[in-house]
């Protein structure tokens, strides 16, 4: 017997059905809601598509099988939140990436957890996942120290330097499991300005930060 996501021949032979980007950015984002609520083991084409009110034969169409509509669904909906944050200080920025990256923990974290045990079963989801939530966060954290490091706020050698991505998305996956509480944006601020402020020499209110 075939199983619920396998591909029925039909939808194989049949041409891709048009789907505007509107209507795309309403299944990519029923999809991401279905994963946050039951994990992806759980998900299904036919799920998908009683959410949306959409024929599972054009999900089918359109991409093929559950992983390719998955790794659609977090490419289609990456965000750019961070690269849009200068202050003109790193202890500002570094506060400013703290509070956006907590107040998205509610969404972004079940969404992470869902995904993990089958990302690394996949490398195709597994570099999506990192692509969409993962790397443009430390890109943008990166490029936040490098400006530090330009202005003259930090040296250019600080070893510290190099953790600080991973210190402040680190506690974000980490205390769910400690604590089991969502690492929330009052967190992660208490948490850059106790942790790593103080790792690069820098404090909340110091002059010129």
């Amino acid at each position: 017997m075939p199983s619920p996501d396998s591909v029925p021949e039909s939808a194989l032979s049949s041409p891709r059905s048009k789907i505007t980007p509107e209507r795309a950015q309403e299944l990519y984002t029923a999809v991401l809601e279905l994963l946050r609520e039951s994990g992806y083991e759980s998900l299904t084409m036919e799920g998908v598509a009683s959410r949306t009110r959409c024929g599972k034969s054009t999900l089918y169409r359109q991409w093929g099988s559950k992983p390719e509509l998955v790794v659609a669904a977090l490419h289609g909906t990456r965000r750019m939140r961070l690269p849009k944050i200068d202050t003109g200080t790193l202890a500002g920025d570094l506060l400013e990436a703290a509070r956006a990256i907590g107040e998205a923990s509610g969404s972004d974290t079940p969404l992470m957890h869902a995904l993990s045990h089958a990302a690394l079963q996949s490398p195709e989801l597994l570099c999506a996942l990192r692509e969409a939530l993962i790397l443009p966060e430390v890109a943008a954290i990166d490029a936040m120290v490098r400006r530090g490091q330009e202005r003259g706020e930090i040296a250019a050698d600080l070893p510290a330097a190099d953790f600080v991505a991973t210190q402040l998305l680190g506690v974000l996956r980490a205390r769910p499991l400690l604590e089991g509480r969502y690492a929330d944006a009052a967190y992660l601020t208490r948490f850059v300005e106790r942790a790593i402020l103080p790792g690069l020499g820098l404090t909340a209110g110091a002059p010129g930060s």
